[in-house]
């Protein structure tokens, strides 16, 4: 199983990407903890997309959290056996981020860089409520669910993940069954 899920900054990529990862038993991915380096230093495209190139090389099964178009993405499309995007509105989006800010304050969160403490600032509140869902970007994201709309799921809300993520729980623990039956 290969899944991507993309979406909004704060919408819960991360959460998703790593009880997909536990429910299927694969290696997850957080693309936000390979953008950065200590102290929210940005790494350079090519070693960023190396990293992922490597990482899609050497796995066979994968999730992978996050959007980060100039690295590898037309290929993590394509591989993917479902793609789930996450289009939740702005408010819960900065809510989320709030939440988490607030629990992680001071500390490095385990999808995130070494080194990259959560914070929460002006810029950052920008992108969440503007820069992040510019019309250009929101097209993005609709070209992409247009083209493989056959194995993209789109959710909007918390009431939706969740009963996309016990489907998915439950369809993991199928497959678990049926292989230890093997």
């Amino acid at each position: 199983m290969k899944i991507s899920i993309f979406g909004y900054s704060g919408s819960g990529k991360s959460t998703l990407a790593k009880a997909l990862s536990k429910a299927y038993a694969i290696p997850v991915l957080h693309l936000d903890s390979v953008h950065f380096l200590p102290d929210w230093k940005e790494r350079s495209v090519e070693e960023m997309s190396a990293i992922v190139k490597d990482f899609l090389d050497k796995n066979s099964s994968w999730v992978i959290d996050g959007t980060y178009k100039r690295n590898c993405f037309e290929r993590r499309m394509a591989e993917s056996d479902l793609l789930v995007f996450l289009d939740f509105n702005r408010f819960t989006c900065f809510f989320r981020a709030w939440k988490r800010y607030r629990q992680n304050k001071g500390k490095t969160r385990a999808d995130m860089a070494e080194g990259c403490n959560e914070r929460f600032h002006g810029e950052f509140i920008r992108w969440l409520l503007w820069d992040g869902r510019t019309r250009k970007r929101r097209q993005a994201f609709q070209k992409v669910v247009a083209m493989y709309a056959s194995k993209t799921v789109i959710l909007k809300n918390q009431r939706q993940l969740t009963a996309f993520l016990n489907e998915q729980q439950a369809q993991a623990a199928k497959v678990a069954q049926a292989q230890e039956k093997e």
